[in-house]
């Protein structure tokens, strides 16, 4: 049976792997952690990931499955875009081409791995010869926008995340621009709920870095368990795509995770079946 690869960019986040890679680990064939030799972000900026988290990493790795993959990522002739998209392209190769190649990023958590694995061997027939017969495989992000009080604010509506394909030829970030099949799998993205000088710090050093939409950090520091019904319109690119914020309780990443755990808030099964039906009949006819 092919693998089931989990590969994870790490940079300055790296702690958040202490929630992401438990979440993945006993499903998981190989688990490879892709760090740049210089500690450098795409931007070309300076990290420091601390001996202790390796000592972590070889304690839970009880099964020998994590794989540090550390090689030169950041160019400065490239934007950061094209930084990440090389590194992406290296990782897999490393993975394995004709094996599922999942690529997470420390801040997103699978609420049920276990579920996403059955689903994508249901598609096992895609692995037999990726390079003519692409596709990618689309799970759904719950969207942590900002900690406040006891709980946390989160973008109301999911959004996708292209979180596995069968062959990585990236376009933009993990998107190859290929046919795309919808799955009702949820990752909670902690991509926010950070200090503001670690989000600033990240946002000078992804891939996206010139696209930020200049009135979200306003909106971001505003926001609190009393406004948050105010405000509309938070998305740090095209901000029309993330219209509301809802609240939950929880002071944890696994308090909150147990929550959207319980409750029901993936796509529903007919929004589901048209994404489906639509990317089936726009691919189609082409090769």
């Amino acid at each position: 049976m092919r693998k089931i690869q989990v590969g994870f960019l790490v940079s300055y986040d790296y702690n958040l792997l202490r929630h992401a890679i438990p979440r993945v680990y006993h499903e998981a064939d190989n688990i490879f952690l892709a760090i740049d030799k210089d500690r450098k972000t795409w931007n070309g900026a300076s990290f420091d990931i601390p001996e202790s988290f390796f000592k972590w990493v070889e304690d839970i790795d009880i099964d020998n499955k994590i794989i540090i993959y550390q090689d030169n990522f950041y160019r400065s002739n490239l934007s950061t875009m094209a930084c990440e998209i090389r590194e992406r392209k290296l990782l897999s190769e490393k993975m394995g081409i004709g094996n599922w190649l999942i690529q997470l990023d420390a801040d997103e958590y699978f609420l049920n791995f276990n579920n996403f694995v059955k689903t994508l061997r249901k598609y096992d027939s895609f692995l037999k010869n990726p390079s003519q017969n692409n596709i990618q495989i689309a799970t759904f992000l719950v969207n942590i926008y900002k900690f406040v009080d006891d709980g946390c604010l989160y973008i109301n509506e999911p959004t996708r995340c292209l979180a596995a394909t069968n062959y990585p030829n990236y376009k933009v970030g993990r998107n190859t621009r290929k046919r795309i099949i919808y799955t009702d799998n949820l990752l909670l993205h902690e991509t926010l709920s950070r200090e503001e000088s670690e989000l600033e710090f990240k946002f000078e050093n992804w891939g996206h870095k010139n696209e930020l939409n200049t009135e979200f950090m306003d909106k971001w520091k505003y926001a609190n368990s009393t406004n948050y019904k105010t405000l509309t319109n938070l998305f740090y690119l095209e901000p029309h795509k993330w219209k509301s914020l809802g609240f939950v309780n929880g002071t944890t990443i696994s308090q909150i995770l147990d929550t959207f755990l319980k409750n029901n808030f993936k796509p529903s099964k007919w929004f589901i079946k048209r994404k489906n039906f639509g990317q089936w009949f726009k691919f189609l006819f082409r090769k």
